[in-house]
């Protein structure tokens, strides 16, 4: 049975409640939006750190352009398609994405858009800031993939070889940890994905997430992507999920 992530407001969209984080993040409980909205509640998070935090990885500029255009866009597509339906006033963007195989393209993608990046931004975090996997997620890694570097070379693989735009993600699924991708702006949540299970790491591959700086190099956005991964959301998703 997959976890469903509990999602609080957009202001203290920074990460799990009680996990350590930066010190200008205000604690939540997990990534997204309030838990049962009214139609056209949706609101864009802002982002735990600032635009240029995550250098020389990612540069002030995508940040700014990915979070408060491609970000945006998402959250006021989605406000405008629920309102354009009565019967969805009030769902929740779990409730949502759990559905989204019976519902309009429009929810599927800009829901999908916004629950993913509001979980994005928290998986990230300064260079020498987010921390270490716990000793619990590090066990599993090894039990389900050899080693940490095997595992990153799985996940990379899944990003790189994901065609188009779309994302990577590691999920634990069954009690255990796989590695799976989707893609536009689909999530291992939906009941439209391939493999479900609950979130605990992802990237975004689209090319708006990397372009500016690395082109057509994803690869390269890979390896430098890894230097400012915030372990210390990616722990606490794992001892949730765990739960």
């Amino acid at each position: 049975m997959i976890r469903p992530l509990v999602l609080t407001s957009a202001l203290a969209l920074a990460t799990l409640a009680a996990i350590p984080v930066l010190a200008q993040t205000a604690p939540a409980s997990a990534p997204s939006t309030q838990a049962r909205a009214p139609a056209a509640a949706f609101t864009l998070p802002a982002l735990p750190y600032a635009y240029e935090a995550l250098e020389p990885a990612i540069d002030a500029e995508t940040m700014r352009i990915h979070h408060d255009r491609h970000h945006k866009a998402y959250v006021d597509n989605l406000n405008a398609a629920v309102t354009a339906d009565p019967a969805l006033a009030g769902a929740s963007i779990d409730d949502l994405l759990g559905r989204a195989s019976t519902l309009p393209p429009a929810i599927r993608n800009n829901g999908g858009g916004h629950w993913n990046h509001s979980l994005f931004w928290t998986l990230m975090a300064p260079v020498g800031q987010g921390g270490e996997p716990s000793a619990e997620l590090s066990a599993a890694i090894t039990r389900d993939f050899g080693s940490m570097e095997a595992f990153k070379t799985a996940f990379n693989r899944a990003a790189t070889t994901r065609f188009g735009s779309g994302w990577a993600w590691l999920i634990v699924k069954d009690g255990k940890l796989q590695i799976t991708s989707t893609p536009n702006q689909d999530n291992p949540l939906m009941d439209v994905a391939e493999v479900r299970g609950a979130p605990v790491l992802a990237v975004d591959v689209w090319e708006h997430a990397y372009y500016l700086k690395y082109q057509n190099k994803r690869a390269d956005y890979l390896t430098a992507w890894w230097t400012v991964v915030n372990w210390n959301t990616v722990n606490g998703l794992y001892a949730q999920a765990m739960q």
